[in-house]
């Protein structure tokens, strides 16, 4: 589309934004789910097919994935979906620890009735896939566990910093929580995360979460064979 066609028709440039947020968010969810893998490369007109629309959306929907870290797009040869690297995602775990400890203190002050009856029907759930060893379906309910204490701040910059981190980390902590008892350890720790804010100690809250991510890179570290002192 050029320049000319959006100023003839602006509500042509709607339509193609409004798309490619659609268009952007499937493919975020099926790099999320693990349907595209890391490292793999998009096709820009595959997907366009599959979505029944011309390149135009798709195109701009990897430019947004690329500026939230999803996607690497190099010059003369694609569209990539990113691999993290253990030191980049040693990295990602300090900032989470600041900032999940800071989720933790307001979350306890914040939340509602509501909101914890929610969290604990997150626990029952991923109670039920640990015992089926259902680990794809374990990290779909803990990234919504955890993306629903974040949003329960609504603090709309720590959300937007903090989401985009999670998404980074996300094929990391699916490996992490497959091996070494990750399943059950981790919903452990939600639950005494979850018993602090029902009492509204934000202090305990916020050590819990703290504690919560230290233990998520201690069995990243373990599940890529990589010793505390690296």
């Amino acid at each position: 589309m050029s320049l000319g066609d959006t100023r003839e028709n602006p509500l042509k440039l709607v339509r193609v934004n409004s798309l490619s947020v659609l268009v952007q968010e499937e493919i975020e969810r099926m790099i999320l789910s693990g349907e595209i893998a890391t490292g793999e490369w998009l096709n820009e007109s595959s997907l366009a097919q599959r979505f029944g629309l011309s390149r135009g959306p798709v195109r701009e929907a990897f430019r947004a994935l690329g500026e939230s870290g999803l996607v690497r797009i190099v010059k003369n040869q694609g569209v990539f979906v990113r691999e993290v690297s253990v030191v980049e995602a040693d990295q990602i775990y300090d900032l989470r620890e600041a900032l999940d400890e800071l989720v933790g203190r307001k979350v306890a002050a914040t939340a509602t009735r509501d909101q914890i009856k929610i969290l604990h029907e997150l626990l029952d759930e991923m109670d039920t896939a640990t015992g089926a060893n259902d680990v794809t379906r374990y990290h779909t309910l803990n990234l919504r566990f955890h993306d629903l204490l974040v949003e329960s701040t609504a603090n709309a910059k720590l959300i937007i910093t903090y989401r985009r981190l999670i998404k980074e980390l996300h094929l990391f902590r699916l490996r992490g929580l497959a091996q070494f008892g990750g399943l059950r350890n981790s919903n452990e720790e939600h639950r005494m995360i979850v018993k602090a804010i029902e009492l509204k100690d934000a202090e305990t809250a916020g050590r819990a979460l703290k504690a919560h991510v230290v233990k998520s890179r201690d069995r990243m570290h373990k599940a890529y064979g990589v010793n505390a002192a690296d």
